[in-house]
């Protein structure tokens, strides 16, 4: 029994998303589905555990969907379900002010801003 409870809807959507990878994940699938390789290249500087990691929730989640092609050698697209769309919609205006003030908030933390993948 699950013993956690939401005390509002950014709580709940903050733990579909949260951690480094996810929400750099949900924009890397943002236009088509990939593979798994694909995908890894996309999202740079995630190691192959934490992408089977967040996948795995993130499809536990009803965010990404995972299909097998049963061919050889075996094939497996992510992409994201409508409930996963949705939420990319709602995080666009996040990235757009993370965008607006990407260059202080490097300055201030003493990150050198990577070129923008906005999608």
């Amino acid at each position: 029994m699950l013993s956690r409870s939401y005390r509002c809807g950014l709580d709940a959507a903050i733990d579909v998303v949260g951690g480094r990878w996810k929400a750099l994940i949900l924009w890397a699938l943002h236009a088509e589905p990939l593979r798994f390789g694909e995908l890894r290249r996309k999202v740079a500087g995630i190691s192959e555990k934490m992408l089977i990691q967040a996948l795995r929730e993130l499809e536990a989640d009803e965010i990404v969907h995972r299909e097998v092609f049963h061919e050889v050698p075996p094939k497996v697209e992510y992409s994201l379900t409508d409930l996963g769309q949705r939420l990319n919609t709602a995080l666009l205006p996040l990235g757009g002010w993370g965008e607006e003030n990407m260059a202080g908030i490097a300055e201030r933390r003493g990150v050198t801003p990577a070129p923008s993948h906005t999608p």
